[in-house]
């Protein structure tokens, strides 16, 4: 029978277990085997509700919780296991859990759909007009705050891009895939408009892009700056040699599904917030 226990912090052991779990689930399952942020977490050894499956004192399956109102859950790989989500809610009494892929919901109810998109790179489009302007590369020690501000304008109601804090972007800047080569701004009278951060998925054996974060700051849309700032990250990816490139959009973001599904991206994966709660 499966038991699951819980942790405020994993052990030394448990923590590169959980680092090796997530390596060769990813592996087999050809994805992120848990959110980028939560995979930090245990890198950074970060606060958390670590959920262990154990056998034999080794990890078998792991989930981790984050506090909010409702509590947050992912577990490893992306499914919804009975038992863990019966132990949670006797704990917390309402939990919001993220499915990744063609997961059974188990009878919750879906509060977001969060979709992955992908195009084949070159993206060719008639009639596109150029930034009215220059575009320059991010600069880490310069630009941190100005971007940081503008970000959150453009996200401000976002749960989770909405707030960043200089150590969530600090965090990113320190991760190993990080290139300011593929960090993008774009100003306007001396004020940061819009900006586009792109990755390289280096690791994975499709070495594949991605369109990490794009935003444009409330005062500047309406200009089409989110489309040519797209069209100017896709680009340099193509010449970083990737094939393809992906990005996330809420279902709900009508208008940003409009502008990438014109630019050629189609829809590749929905990951779906459920909502449980104890009867």
């Amino acid at each position: 029978m499966t038991t699951w226990c819980s942790a405020p912090s994993l052990t030394a052991d448990q923590r590169l277990e959980v680092l090796d779990l997530f390596n060769r689930t990813e592996s087999e399952l050809g994805r992120e085997a848990i959110d980028e942020g939560r995979r930090r977490t245990v890198v950074h050894r970060g606060a958390g509700e670590h959920w262990l499956d154990l056998e034999d004192d080794h990890v078998r399956r792991y989930a981790l919780l984050t506090p909010g109102e409702p509590a947050g859950i992912e577990m490893c790989g992306g499914g919804v296991d009975p038992r863990l989500l019966e132990a949670v809610l006797d704990r917390h009494g309402v939990v919001d859990w993220w499915t990744r892929g063609d997961h059974d919901t188990a009878g919750g109810t879906v509060v977001r759909t969060l979709q992955l998109l992908r195009v084949a790179l070159p993206v060719r489009v008639e009639h596109d007009v150029a930034l009215p302007g220059e575009v320059r590369t991010f600069d880490p020690d310069h630009d941190a705050h100005r971007w940081l501000a503008q970000n959150n304008a453009a996200f401000a109601d976002h749960p989770e891009q909405g707030a960043w804090s200089e150590r969530q972007l600090d965090e990113r800047l320190s991760e190993p895939w990080f290139d300011p080569s593929g960090f993008f701004l774009f100003e306007v009278d001396g004020r940061l408009a819009a900006s586009c951060w792109t990755k390289v998925h280096e690791l994975h054996p499709d070495r594949f892009g991605e369109i990490y974060v794009i935003a444009v700051h409330p005062d500047f849309r309406g200009r089409g700056l989110g489309r040519m700032m797209v069209l100017h990250g896709l680009n340099a990816l193509r010449h970083k040699g990737v094939t393809s490139a992906t990005l996330f959009v809420d279902e709900s973001n009508t208008a940003a599904r409009a502008l990438y599904e014109s630019l050629g991206f189609s829809l590749d994966r929905e990951d779906r917030l459920v909502r449980f709660a104890a009867h």
